[in-house]
């Protein structure tokens, strides 16, 4: 896997991925940025809603749930000191459809703390959270 990542001028940078797909970066605009794309750290908390959104529905698709809807919340606190690092990440998983509260939660659980290479890869406190169909289940801390 590999991204190559090529300055654009200012604070701008078009990366070109494995799968060969562009992506447009750029800053704020208060250091130079002319929103033109996401922020490199919007990509990262994307990358984790991502990640364990697929895990989400692969797993639950294995455990025979029926799925209808699937959308993943993520949040993250930055230190205010550089390194400008993510801190504190929380996932938060919607779901509908005709899905076993336990089943999701099991689910969640796996993706979080076993299968998301994305969110296993941070050195950030990560806590995850569910609800089915409108029903909101405990918060969860991933296990380092």
């Amino acid at each position: 896997m590999k991204a190559n990542v090529i300055w654009q001028g200012n604070v701008q940078f078009e990366a070109e991925v494995t799968s060969g797909h562009k992506i447009k970066m750029d800053g704020t605009e208060a250091i130079g940025g002319q929103n033109k794309g996401p922020r490199p750290t919007e990509l990262l908390l994307s990358g984790v809603g991502g990640c364990s959104g697929i895990d989400m529905v692969t797993i639950l698709e294995k455990m025979r749930q029926n799925l209808t809807s699937l959308n993943v919340e993520v949040t993250g606190k930055r230190n205010d000191d550089f390194p400008k690092r993510f801190t504190d990440i929380h996932v938060h998983f919607i779901l509908e459809g005709d899905v076993d509260p336990e089943k999701a939660g099991k689910a969640a659980q796996l993706s979080m703390e076993k299968y998301c290479s994305v969110s296993l890869s941070l050195n950030s406190n990560i806590t995850y959270s569910y609800e089915v169909n409108g029903e909101r289940y405990g918060e969860y801390r991933k296990l380092k």
